[in-house]
């Protein structure tokens, strides 16, 4: 599986410009950028559905596991990954989001069971 460089990461840590295109249901066609917050933790990218599981792009993005992302001003192939359900991690990411996004009022529901239950660990294809 490919990684993210150590340039990668750094630039993703600062950025706050994604936008995630999960393919539709032809597996070719992106669909529409949606923007999201995102995370880093462990040189991994991670991102939360703020509505959960019910997200549309969170929907396309499990179903289809893979698209393209725009982050850092640079634009990538993908592999999307469920990665909830994992209590020490999910604790982690909370972290992160607090420490990213913790002046935002939009902040405390991305730390809760919904968004939580919509955690996606993004590789690069």
């Amino acid at each position: 599986m490919k990684q993210w460089t150590k340039e990668q990461i750094k630039e993703f840590t600062k950025a706050d410009d994604m936008h995630v295109s999960p393919f539709y249901d032809d597996g070719k066609t992106y669909g529409t950028p949606t923007w999201i917050w995102s995370v880093v933790n462990n040189n991994k990218l991670y991102v939360r559905a703020y509505n959960g599981q019910n997200s549309r792009w969170y929907q396309s993005a499990m179903k289809q596991r893979a698209g393209k992302i725009k982050l850092a001003g640079q634009e990538y192939k993908v592999s999307f990954n469920d990665a909830s359900g994992n209590k020490n991690l999910d604790k982690q990411i909370n972290e992160a989001y607090k420490n990213k996004y913790g002046s935002s009022s939009y902040c405390p529901p991305m730390l809760k069971s919904g968004p939580i239950s919509a955690t996606v660990e993004i590789d690069p294809k």
